[in-house]
């Protein structure tokens, strides 16, 4: 399966309006915003667990992250709600499931292949420390990932030659002539540049830079 799988373009997609498809487990639905590969793949998707949902234990060999965006996510390393951030990294396993349902924005096969660290950060501690700023969530030398918080109509100016996304978590902001709501993703290319500003409300969203350099396909995707 290959959806936005042309990375040489920008992609904007508001995901609240687009459908959801059914995943092999029952009670576990997908938005697809990128995806090599069939159930191997690298992937970024929301999901939405339906309560008391779960999937059997399994291997993450290209390594997980995500966002929990609504409700509480759980697992038996523990328990994470709304705002947490997650990185579960190559070679990693857990039973994935929520007792009262929860939405999360997954990544899948995108991590350097030798990192080996665990992340879990409550996002919402990061954005209560000041009203504006970029608040890191992971960096490395393959990539960076932040929480990025705006008052009204300030501006970003960012080089990506390496590609950057972002996912749009409260309020909102104006991309060339886009306005980018709630849960709006956009992934812009190498060799490109972001230049945005916060609409009157302020904006606070999920942006990684860096890992486009290399987008690899998972064995038999």
């Amino acid at each position: 399966m290959r959806v936005n799988a042309d990375f040489s373009q920008v992609v904007l997609l508001d995901t609240q309006r687009m459908p959801w498809c059914d995943s092999p487990i029952q009670g576990v639905q997908r938005r697809l915003l990128d995806r090599l590969g069939g159930e191997v793949a690298r992937a970024t998707s929301i999901v939405r667990y339906a309560p008391g949902s779960h999937f059997a234990a399994h291997a993450h060999p290209g390594g997980e992250e995500f966002l929990v965006l609504q409700g509480v996510f759980e697992d038996e390393h523990g328990r994470y709600p709304a705002g947490t951030y997650v990185r579960n990294p190559p070679g990693s396993s857990h039973r994935p499931g929520s007792a009262e349902g929860c939405c999360l924005f997954v990544k899948l096969w995108q991590f350097a292949a030798t990192d080996r660290q665990f992340v879990r950060l409550d996002t919402r501690q990061l954005a209560d420390q000041a009203a504006q700023g970029s608040f890191p969530l992971f960096v490395d030398g393959y990539e960076r990932v932040s929480l990025e918080c705006w008052q009204a109509d300030s501006e970003i100016s960012l080089d990506c030659p390496d590609g950057a996304e972002l996912l749009v978590l409260e309020g909102s902001l104006t991309w060339q002539t886009q306005r980018l709501e709630k849960q709006a993703w956009l992934r812009v290319p190498r060799h490109s540049s972001l230049r945005a500003r916060a609409t009157s409300e302020g904006v606070r969203f999920w942006l990684k830079t860096g890992h486009l350099r290399v987008v690899q396909t998972p064995p038999g995707a």
